[in-house]
């Protein structure tokens, strides 16, 4: 797996504000690095996905609303 296309994939779904397929396509690659037993790029993913969570977080949390 090409984490890195796949990282600019997700990216792309964020700045458009699309998170629902950003996260999709995030676990969707953890899932695949686990099948195959690619604990760094399990991890990766999870960065990404902690990264969109941000995202979500920056747009829509009350914190950001300060």
């Amino acid at each position: 797996m090409n984490i890195e296309a796949e990282t600019e994939k997700i990216q792309a779904f964020v700045q458009r504000g699309n998170y629902h397929a950003a996260y999709n396509i995030a676990l969707s690659g953890l899932n695949a690095c686990r099948r195959v037993d690619n604990q760094t790029g399990v991890d990766s993913f999870i960065e990404i996905i902690r990264g969109i969570v941000d995202a979500l977080d920056d747009e829509f949390g009350s914190s950001s609303n300060s």
